[in-house]
């Protein structure tokens, strides 16, 4: 199944979540903010949201700043 992660096509087996997705791209998971389609998803629900088809997610990583 096709996803747009971050602006970039990436292909996907389905049942894929969104802590799977990290581990495919290698991404932390402290620190970040999950989006689907303009959604937040609250981490305790990562494992368990699955995708669809062309769906769009955004992962925004935490900075600080002063």
């Amino acid at each position: 199944m096709k996803l747009l992660v971050n602006e970039k096509s990436i292909e996907v087996s389905n049942d894929f979540n969104i802590l799977q997705l990290l581990h495919q791209i290698k991404s932390p998971q402290d620190g970040i903010a999950v989006a689907v389609n303009n959604t937040i998803i609250s981490k305790n629900s990562w494992a368990t949201k699955m995708f669809h088809e062309n769906d769009t997610v955004l992962i925004i990583q935490a900075t600080q700043g002063g």
